[in-house]
This record gives C-alpha cells, structure tokens and sequence, in this order.
C-alpha cells in the first residue's frame, strides 16, 4: 500500500528508501505489477503505448520501504525513442538499487535480449514471469527454477492482471542479487570494452555497459556524458573511444546482436519447453482471423455494432432510470419551490446550473460513458486492440504513416492527449507531424465518441454511417495531402509487439471502467458546472445572443444549424463532452433534424481540440507549431461542416 507523503518525509529522514525500477519491453504488464505493489491504480492495457511517462510511488514492503518506479516499454539500452532514453537515463543517474524486470512468458526471446543488457549493469535484479496463464494454454511450460539458477537472480512466476505472484514478487526484491552472464563479445571486444571504461569518470556509474555504447556509436549516452561532466571531458572521451573503435574490424553491432542471440537461443533451449500438440482454442483462432484481410473487416463492423448497440439500448436505459429517480424529481421540486425566477433559471432553467450542468453531465453523459468505458476496456484487456493496428497498418501506409504510429492513432479514440505524448516514440519529423496532426483532426475521443453513438442513433443507423464516412474521409485526405506537402527521404521501420488475444477478466475491466468513471467526474464535473453558469451569465446579459446574431451568417447559412448551436460551440471550448451532451438533449428535444444532427457531430468531432490535447502538442511538436494545427483544424471543421451540409441538402431534396 502506497504510504502518505507526509510519512515520505519523516521516513526519509530516518532511513534509506531503496529504489525498485520497473523495466521491460513494451506490454509485458509493467504496470499491472506497479498497482500490485504499491496499492495505486493506473490504467493498463493489453496493448503497447499505455505507459508513457514513468510514475513513482513510496510504498512499505516486509517493513522496508522502496521507491517503486513503473516506466514506459524499453526494448533495449541501445537507444530508439524519447521514452526510452528517458528510462535508461534514469537508469544510468539514479543507479536503481533493484531492476525488477517483467517478461512476457508467451514473447519471451524479446525479453531476453533486453535481459542480457540488464544483467550487465551488475545491478541486483528480479525477474517476473507475467502471462503464466497464457503460455499454459498454449502448451507452453517455461522452468523458472532452471532460469533462476542460470540467470543467479530471483524468478518469480506471475499473472499479474489476477494478482497472482504478488506476495512472491515482495519476498524476492528482498533477496535481489546481481546475476551471472555467460556472454562473451570476443577477446577484442571484451578488451576494447574493458580499456574504454578505465578511460571513463572514477564516479561513473555501470562504466563497462556505458563503454560498450559508446563503442556501438550511441551518440545519446555521449549527450548524457556532456550533461554531466561538460563538453571537454566528453571530446577526450570520444577521441579515445574512436581510436579503440578503429581497431575492431567487422561491424560492432552485428557482433553484439549475434552474441546476445546465441546466448538467447542457449537459455530457451534449456528452459522452455513445448507439447508436441498444442490445442487451437477460440482465442488463437480469433488472433488470427482478426489480422486476416478477408475475415478483419466483417470482425470490426461486428464489434461496432455491439457498441453502437450497447451505447443506444444499454446507456439509453440507464439514463431513463436516472431521469426518473433522480433529474425528474429534483428538478420538479426545485420548480415548485416559491423561488425568484433568476434563481428558478440559475438552477433548473435551458442554462441552469443542475439541468445544463450537473444533470448533463449525470444524467446524460454519465450513462453513455459507462457503458462506453466498459467495452472499451474488453477491447483493450483481450488485445483485440494491438491486433487491429496490425490489420490496417497496410491502410496508413498509404497516408505516410509508418506501422509504428498506428497505435498512436488507435490511442486517440482512447485519450487524444495520451496519444499525442505516445506519438513522441517516431523519430521522422515528417511522420510525427503527420500523426499528431491526425490525431488531434477527425479522431473523436472516447468520451466523445460514445455520446456521438446516442446522438446518431437517434436519427437513424444512416446517419451513423454518414459520419462514419465522413470524418473516415477527412481523416484519410488529410494524411494524403500531408503526405504530398511533406518531403523527406527518410523512413522507419515497423516494429510491433503482438500481445496475445485472451478473454477480459470482468473484475478488472469493471475496475478500469470505475476509475475511468471516477477521473471523468473528478474533472470534467467542475468544468460542467462552470460553463453552464457562464453560459447563463452570458444569456442574462445579452452577449449570448450577440454572438449568436454576429455568428449567424456562418452558423445558418453556410453549416444550416440553428442559431442556438452557439451554446454547443462555446461548451466546445471547455469540455466536448459537454458540447456533445448538449447536443444529446437537442437532439431529443426535436430542435435538430436529421442533417442538422449529422453536421453537429461532424463539426464538434473535427474543432476544438480539447486544452490537454492542445497542450501536448505544444510539448511535443512545439507552441508555434501546436497554435497553427489548431487554427487549421478549427477553420477546415467549418469548411468541411457546411460543405456536407449542403451535399446533403443536394442529395435529399433529389
């Protein structure tokens, strides 16, 4: 259990807190184990990308406390990505007093590699062998004891998403040791490794891991040199790592790769062992079809049409139930209260504090949410997810997105914010600016995209395809266009780490939904509350409907909206949900027809990036650059709005 801030203090005072590193390659349930130990939560998934910034929690262990430290995925030490250097930086200046790596016992050569590299920073470690469930299934028994005697470290089985292997996993980081590697590079190598690190800082930490970087020309370690020990010292250190490279023949870095992969080879050989005959179950053979070109298609329509159908029967009857039992009776109450009518109106009038703010967000917005919420956790947790990044990365190939960033574009229905930050792992300019771009275009957000459902499915499954169509279009012309505008000659590779399909646990999808839920109200309910009270500040004073008089030309003629979508569009600054909401109860109200319903969703999906969403861009691509990719996202939503309002109005009157 995660101890108070306040008790941080008076322990750190009194005594060494110990600094437990999570490390390990992308989707290896990193941090699943983190919630285990420490008694937080943070949401996990069953796909890579989830974790993209690291986070730390003090919590006590068998009397001892420890810093647990959950970071992003990281491949190797050998560096490709911001998140990555960011892991092993922390790695080499803050010296982990425990590396507690997760492997994924189904991928478990990935890990190995990653394995080896660990083992030689001669820091005490703890291996966790996560996903024992589903190598079982698969036929799969993986000897941990024979590991732990040929590793010399702690190996500990688990299936974390169960808490299975948690009081195991406490007991063993208070017997981590260093391990032993039976890896050679060669007599040259090991000697060119040995004379670099005598040339390095007496201070520096891990200097015979840091040596054999800088002989596989990692030009961020040198940054990491210069960083702390200044420009000069670090040329000396290049100079004489240059002068020992030279006398190396071959190339380094194969040798390395081969090294490691023999030895790799050499464990799971020893290790691992498998049934002649492995049963075939339902969630191999869905794995499979789900990648397939032929059977993919008719799989995501089938999948869409049970959250289309949840989201409108599921959500609809829970809504009515809070109609009934709750928005229905106070609001009636407050009504026959003997109140002035500005307090009647700042309560339960169009822009009421409780009926445009509270109950929005309770009534209307809340039930789409959980619902929504729930099956989007069985999509992440079963890692249908991952597997349909698979499928249409053929798709965005064709856009100038390289197979790496579909994830990030897939995280974008999850958390545009959160996809945005992930999108940082691309490092082509081009296509980084391509997929945050997208992501913050035409891709609704899951609180977003699942009010958008109950909106359309009150006018009609045609008006789900409609916009369906329609942002499917904008989104891919823009890529297009992007693509065509942006030159470079550089291209990355496509590396994607398939986690296996399994079925959802229920106990902890109902626990990711409730935090979700629970983040939801925590944040955006203040942010109801507080637009609908300057929405009834504006109305009372008569700016409401000069901006909407102002705004009438662009709102009526050109996109043919009533004029009281102003109300939607100024919500649509603070909340989208919010803006969503309100069109929700437009939409029941009659006061939007069918076309009218289609163009709503469709400009409100495509303006008005939420702040977080903007902020991260800012982060990562730059304010100038943030600034300008809202401003035309804000400017193409109207152009686009009114020219599908108007092909409509064409094609229905014919």
């Amino acid at each position: 259990m995660a101890i108070q801030p306040t008790e941080i203090l008076n322990v750190s005072k009194t005594t060494k807190i110990n600094k437990v590193a999570i490390i390990g390659i992308p989707n290896t349930g990193k941090t699943q184990v983190f919630n285990n130990l420490t008694g937080e939560y943070n949401i996990v998934a069953n796909y890579p990308g989830t974790t993209i910034e690291m986070k730390r929690s003090v919590t006590r262990i068998n009397d001892k406390y420890y810093e647990i430290i959950d970071t992003p995925g990281l491949h190797c030490l050998y560096i490709h990505s911001e998140e990555e250097i960011a892991v092993r930086d922390m790695i080499l200046s803050e010296a982990p007093d425990v590396i507690l790596q997760c492997v994924d016992a189904s991928q478990y050569k990935q890990s190995l590699m990653l394995t080896a590299e660990l083992l030689e920073l001669e820091t005490p470690m703890v291996i966790v062998l996560n996903s024992m469930d589903v190598v079982a299934r698969k036929g799969i028994w993986v000897d941990s004891r024979q590991l732990e005697r040929m590793l010399g470290v702690p190996v500990v089985e688990s299936v974390a998403s169960r808490g299975l292997g948690k009081e195991e996993i406490k007991e063993a980081i208070g017997r981590a040791q260093k391990g032993s590697l039976d890896l050679k590079y060669g007599m040259v190598i090991e000697n060119s490794i040995i004379a670099l690190a005598a040339e390095l800082p007496f201070d520096l930490e891990f200097k015979y891991k840091i040596a054999s970087l800088l002989l596989l020309t990692d030009s961020f370690v040198e940054k990491f040199l210069e960083k702390r020990y200044g420009p000069e010292r670090t040329a000396l250190i290049r100079l004489e790592t240059n002068k020992i490279r030279r006398q190396i023949k071959g190339n380094i870095r194969q040798i390395f790769i081969h090294r490691r992969s023999r030895w790799v080879d050499h464990i799971s050989v020893t290790v691992v062992h498998r049934q002649q005959v492995a049963y075939q179950g339902f969630s191999q053979l869905f794995t499979k079809a789900s990648r397939d070109p032929f059977w993919g298609i008719p799989i995501f329509l089938v999948l869409m049409a049970v959250v289309y159908l949840s989201v409108v029967y599921v959500s609809g009857a829970l809504g009515r139930l809070l109609d009934l039992f709750l928005v229905f009776p106070v609001t009636g109450w407050i009504s026959s209260f003997p109140l002035p009518i500005f307090w009647k109106d700042m309560l339960v009038g169009d822009y009421g504090i409780l009926t445009l703010g509270l109950f929005n967000a309770i009534g209307t917005v809340l039930p789409i949410l959980s619902v929504f919420f729930f099956i989007f956790g069985c999509f992440e947790d079963s890692g249908y997810i991952t597997n349909f990044t698979v499928f249409s990365k053929r798709l965005f190939s064709k856009i100038g997105i390289p197979g790496n960033a579909v994830t990030s574009l897939v995280l974008g229905f999850g958390c545009k914010t959160m996809a945005t930050l992930s999108a940082r792992s691309l490092t082509i300019p081009k296509e980084k600016f391509i997929a945050v771009f997208l992501i913050a275009f035409a891709i609704p957000c899951s609180a977003q995209l699942g009010i958008s459902m109950a909106i359309l499915a009150k006018v009609g499954l045609s008006a789900f395809l409609i916009v369906f169509a329609m942002l499917s279009f904008c989104e891919m012309g823009a890529g297009i266009i992007l693509n065509k505008m942006i030159k470079t000659k550089e291209t990355s590779s496509f590396i994607q780490a398939i986690p296996s399909m399994r079925f959802p646990g229920m106990k902890a999808v109902f626990r990711k939904t409730y935090h979700r839920v629970a983040d939801f109200l925590k944040e955006a309910l203040p942010i109801f509350l507080i637009s609908a009270a300057g929405l009834f500040v504006f109305q009372k004073t008569g700016l409401l409907s000069l901006i909407k008089q102002i705004l009438t030309p662009l709102i009526v003629g050109w996109m043919g909206l009533p004029k009281d979508i102003v109300d939607v569009f100024l919500l649509a600054f603070a909340r989208r949900e919010a803006a969503a909401g309100l069109i929700l109860k437009m939409v029941n109200a009659g006061a939007l027809n069918y076309v009218q319903s289609i163009v709503a969703v469709v400009v409100t999906t495509i303006s008005f990036p939420c702040v977080a969403n903007v902020t991260a861009i800012g982060r990562e691509m730059g304010t100038k650059t943030a600034l300008l990719m809202t401003a035309l996202i804000f400017i193409a939503s109207f152009v686009l709005a009114g020219a599908l309002h108007w092909l409509l109005i064409f094609t229905i009157a014919r």
